[in-house]
């Protein structure tokens, strides 16, 4: 009797500590030599990831988003990878600075499907994109919540929407992507009342967090990161940007919650590599890998980095300012309201609607007509045309 409970104890050691090993398998390590990669290219002010995975001789592709209209990064990123086709192109939705290279991509490479959240634009960007959709005859799709697929080695997990309404930014197509035991949640540019509805319907548990609105603090919600429990958060924008992302708000929280946290602002393209087990990460901007656990000075250096961020992009804007030019493609919705017969609500339209290739475009901004966009133009503050 003895015996058998001895072994039993044994046993039940053996399991315990697989388990262990199974958990402790996912931590960074300083170099992998794995068959995926995620790339979170660095687009300025905007998005655009890439993962690819060899499996058996086939390669899988996935691009999420594909940066701003007024940059050209993406296509050059993936031709110097060695790309050719893609599998498929996520768009979260149709703001210029997610589906601003779409066009382009579709022109240089075979795309088998195209996902889009269903939430329409009037821009140029967007109506010349759905048109190469159509015009290539490329599969497309509008994702809903809970709908799950397979591609290659990769699973795909819809997070949000469950249905559209016209909130083009709060119905961003949000999706938890995972390669055997490592996961990444993206989510676009979904606010906190989003997060919390994708924490009700599922299990977000990951890897990585690519976070919401560029590290705004619109999204990040303390308990949606609880609910993500992510070991790294990367965020995409742009080198002292004029709207203050990342919010220092966001950092902070991070960094209390020790999790390590990387930027396409400060360290430009991040790269992850894995085997499915573990993984290590390499940046642009040091090209030695990443420490397992970065200790606390690299950290707050980088900290300083971000929160110097939004005292740059102020300096820049009472530049701009003092300079009376205010680019309607580029400017926060503050400076939009500077415009006259811009109000708070013009602001936000034209921040839906850009990018504008003239100031004349504007007249489909409710209340704008031709008068008033003449007292705009004689009031000579308008520049980037």
């Amino acid at each position: 009797m003895k015996n058998i409970l001895y072994v039993s104890l044994f046993m039940l050691f053996i399991l315990l500590a697989g388990c262990n090993t199974g958990s402790d398998a996912t931590a960074q390590s300083d170099k992998v030599d794995g068959d995926f990669k995620a790339h979170f290219i660095d687009v300025g002010q905007g998005d655009s990831t890439l993962f690819t995975v060899e499996d058996e001789g086939e390669e899988t592709v996935i691009l999420f988003d594909t940066g701003d209209w007024q940059g050209d990064e993406v296509v050059p990123y993936l031709e110097a990878q060695g790309i050719s086709a893609i599998d498929l192109v996520i768009i979260s939705h149709p703001d210029a600075d997610h589906i601003g290279q779409l066009s382009k991509v579709l022109d240089q490479f075979a795309v088998d499907e195209v996902w889009m959240s269903g939430n329409e634009s009037t821009s140029n960007t967007y109506q010349t994109a759905m048109e190469k959709i159509l015009s290539k005859d490329v599969g497309y799709h509008e994702p809903r919540t809970g709908e799950e697929y397979e591609l290659g080695p990769v699973e795909l997990e819809v997070l949000y929407p469950d249905d559209i309404s016209g909130e083009v930014n709060e119905e961003s197509v949000s999706v938890r992507l995972a390669y055997e035991q490592i996961s990444f949640v993206l989510t676009g540019d979904a606010g906190v009342e989003e997060e919390k509805e994708m924490m009700e319907s599922s299990s977000l548990q990951s890897t990585f967090l690519h976070l919401g609105h560029h590290g705004s603090n619109t999204s990040t919600d303390p308990a949606f990161v609880d609910a993500v429990q992510p070991q790294t958060a990367i965020y995409s924008a742009g080198e002292d940007n004029s709207y203050g992302h990342p919010s220092p708000e966001v950092i902070d929280l991070l960094n209390d919650k020790n999790i390590e946290w990387y930027g396409t602002d400060v360290d430009g393209t991040i790269v992850i590599t894995t085997d499915g087990k573990s993984y290590s990460i390499e940046t642009e901007m040091d090209s030695e890998m990443s420490e397992a656990n970065p200790d606390d000075e690299q950290n707050g250096a980088e900290e300083e980095a971000i929160q110097d961020g939004p005292d740059n992009s102020s300096a820049a804007e009472e530049e701009t300012n003092e300079d009376s030019c205010i680019d309607l493609n580029r400017a926060s919705k503050e400076d939009l309201t500077a415009i006259i017969h811009i109000g708070e609500e013009r602001a936000a339209q034209i921040i839906d609607e850009r990018p504008f290739d003239s100031l004349e475009e504007i007249e489909k901004i409710n209340g704008l007509g031709p008068s008033r966009i003449a007292d705009i133009e004689s009031e000579g503050y308008i520049c980037g045309f």
